[in-house]
């Protein structure tokens, strides 16, 4: 059996999607399984042994310069690549239109098809017109978790029930193997950023975190200018603390693979430690909880919930926790 995966972004929506191989595998372990992916996150999909192929998509990049040829060019390379292979089933699990237009164009076998999603999760940014290039629409519960959703279609499709943990066929992290930027004892990351200010936690809480973790090192990582001022304020009430320079992306994912503890706000980054099975404490301020927290391992603890963030010592009681059982 050929499969296609369509899930193109983000960082955390990639990330949620991994489990779909896995369990694929279990159920069909002859299996080939191919992915369409924003080339910005190639090389998370990649450390998953598991996959095949990945056909790069640079949708983000290309909308910038349509007219250039060079992008032209690289588009039209795109659809062949696509197009190189027969799928017995092609699945889209981001129900957004350029995703069924990525599906639409997908090559099946005769009797081949293409399944995607009936309906989008509460506050979803999903798009009905993609149910037009579907031969099967899965209807889930509208407040089905993220990891859910995409191995729920798949089980459907494919005639198996999902009834094991998520597995993520990330790799474990090795010492030996640690980048020289990194501390060498264990160190704490605090994902303090993100694009929304309303699903950020308050300065003061990080840093009487960084306080009661002391002298644990903490590292602050940063993605934009007005991140790198924040994590620059933090670390001047933090003497354990250290600003990262800007990071390329598995850069960022060794960060959060090798951390002694990971404390982050609704983040990609922060539900990758997660998938690591690093001791995670993962912050809700303006999200729900229901629809990312890491619910698979109890080195995972999710507090807050939207509108009502938790507080410092809530979050200092579960991040000793976590550091007094590993």
């Amino acid at each position: 059996m050929k499969i296609l995966l369509v899930r193109v972004s983000s960082l955390g929506d990639v990330l949620h999607n991994l489990p779909m191989v896995a369990d694929i595998l279990r159920h069909h372990p002859d299996a080939t399984i191919d992915w369409v992916v924003e080339e910005g996150y190639v090389s998370l999909v990649r450390l998953n042994p598991h996959v095949r192929k990945i056909i790069p998509f640079a949708l983000r990049r290309w909308r910038k310069g349509l007219g250039k040829p060079e992008n032209r060019a690289e588009i039209r390379s795109f659809f062949r690549t696509l197009r190189e292979e027969e799928y017995d089933v092609v699945f889209d699990t981001q129900g957004l239109l350029k995703t069924g237009l990525i599906m639409g164009a997908a090559r099946v076998k005769p009797g081949g098809r293409k399944v995607g999603l009936a309906n989008g999760s509460e506050g979803s940014g999903y798009e009905g017109i993609s149910r037009f290039f579907h031969t099967e629409s899965i209807p889930l519960d509208p407040r089905t978790h993220a990891v859910a959703r995409g191995r729920l279609v798949a089980g459907a499709a494919l005639g198996y029930a999902v009834d094991t943990p998520p597995e993520f066929g990330l790799p474990a992290p090795e010492a030996s193997q640690r980048p020289e930027w990194l501390p060498r004892e264990d160190y704490a990351v605090f994902f303090h950023g993100t694009a929304r200010d309303a699903k950020k936690w308050a300065p003061e809480n990080w840093i009487a975190l960084g306080r009661a973790l002391a002298p644990m090192p903490v590292l602050l990582p940063w993605g934009s200018d007005k991140e790198k001022q924040e994590a620059e304020a933090l670390a001047a009430g933090l003497p354990n603390a250290r600003v990262l320079p800007k990071l390329s992306m598995m850069d960022a994912v060794t960060l959060a693979q090798q951390a002694g503890l990971a404390v982050g706000v609704d983040t990609g980054l922060t539900h990758i430690a997660a998938a690591f099975y690093r001791p995670t404490v993962e912050i809700y301020a303006d999200s729900p909880k229901w629809k990312t927290e890491g619910n698979w391992s109890p080195r995972i603890v999710n507090l807050g919930e939207k509108g009502a963030p938790p507080s410092s010592a809530e979050v200092i009681a579960a991040a000793r926790s976590l550091l007094a059982t590993v």
